[in-house]
Parts: structure tokens; sequence; C-alpha cells
């Protein structure tokens, strides 16, 4: 597949970028710094950009099967650039009539899983409260695409960890794993792969956990 990455020099978006390249995906990643990238290879083409103009993203997307977002705010200071990147992302992929969008959001974003315990109905309300922010901007998110035209997949993981990729973790389609209280940010990106080419996540939230 053609697939273009934004947030590629980010976490999750650095490991979509390594994994695409790996599994023999065309990846165009969009980047401001791109000393910052540190993936390479002969299908990697990187574009430097500036993510809020949605002119100077048309190039970045057009023709692609899908694009891929690791973008979020890296700071309660930063809230409210995710919700306003993604304008811009979806705004360059209508004028380019690409479709597929994959993001990575946040679990406290969609339902809780319906049999959570006191102790993880506590941990939420917690990280709720203390990230109000962060998560007020992925609410915004998330609505401009279900006014968008895209056809869109939200990922939801909880705490993000540093561990290497595993391939094992639960996803749950409009809903959230039981008891799932982290997930490595390499299976995050994994997830996300795996949604793009699932049409039962297509303009639905999907939850993942270990």
């Amino acid at each position: 597949m053609r697939l273009t990455v934004f947030g590629a020099t980010g976490g999750v978006g650095g490991e979509i970028v390594r994994q695409a390249l790996d599994a023999g995906h065309e990846v165009t990643a969009v980047v401001r710094d791109p000393a910052r990238l540190t993936s390479t290879g002969e299908r990697l083409r990187v574009v430097e950009a500036d993510l809020s103009d949605p002119e100077a993203l048309r190039a970045a997307v057009a023709g692609r099967d899908a694009v891929l977002s690791g973008l979020g705010a890296r700071s309660r200071r930063a809230a409210g650039v995710t919700a306003r990147l993604t304008r811009a992302v979806l705004a360059a992929m209508a004028a380019e009539d690409v479709r597929r969008l994959v993001i990575v959001s946040a679990a406290p974003v969609g339902p809780a899983a319906e049999d959570d315990g006191p102790l993880d109905r506590a941990l939420r309300s917690v990280v709720s409260a203390v990230l109000k922010d962060v998560y007020t901007d992925l609410r915004e998110t998330e609505a401009e695409l279900a006014r968008s035209t895209a056809e869109w997949t939200s990922v939801r993981p909880p705490r993000l960890l540093d561990r290497p990729l595993t391939g094992r973790y639960r996803t749950v389609v409009g809903g959230f794993p039981r008891a799932g209280r982290a997930i490595g940010r390499a299976d995050v990106a994994h997830a996300m792969l795996a949604a793009v080419g699932d049409p039962a996540t297509v303009r639905q939230g999907v939850g993942v956990a270990y």
C-alpha cells in the first residue's frame, strides 16, 4: 500500500513508519524536522511541511491508499494542537479525494469497558481529571472526524509504554477491553496498521490494550 504518516517523529508515528516499511509498504512521512526521523529506506519519502496548512499537505496525501496520524499533544500546555492539525489533514485529504484515515486517540475519549471494576473506573476518573485539556482536544478531534466524509478509525489506547512489538493485545470495536491499563507504542502502531484494511473499524473507535 501507499501510506502517508503524520506525526512520524513521535513515539507511535515513528513505529508506524518503521513497521510499514518492514511490511513492504511505500511510506510518505510528513514532518516538521526531518533530522528527527530515524527510519530510512528506498520506499520512504520524507516531506517537510507546515502541518497547519492544508494546501501544503495536499501533495503528501495525493494518491495515497490511506493516511495514518500519530499526531498528539506532547504536554498539557500543547492541548488544542491535535484538533487543529487534524482539521488540516482532513481538508487536504478531501481536496485530493483520499478517504481512509486512522488516528491515535486515547482510551478516556471513548466508552469504558462495560464490566470494568471500581479500581479501573477510579483510575479512569483520575486520569481524565489530570489530563482534562488533552482529552478535550482529542474529543474535538474525534468530533472533526465524525463531521467529515473520511472513512476514519480512531484507535484508543490507555497508558503508553516503550516496549518492543508483541502483536499480542486485545481490541474492542466501539468499546474498550476490560481492565486494559497499558499498551506499548509499538503495538498501538501495529493495531493502527491492521485497522487500515479492516472494514469493521471504519467510522469507529477501537479500544486497544494488553
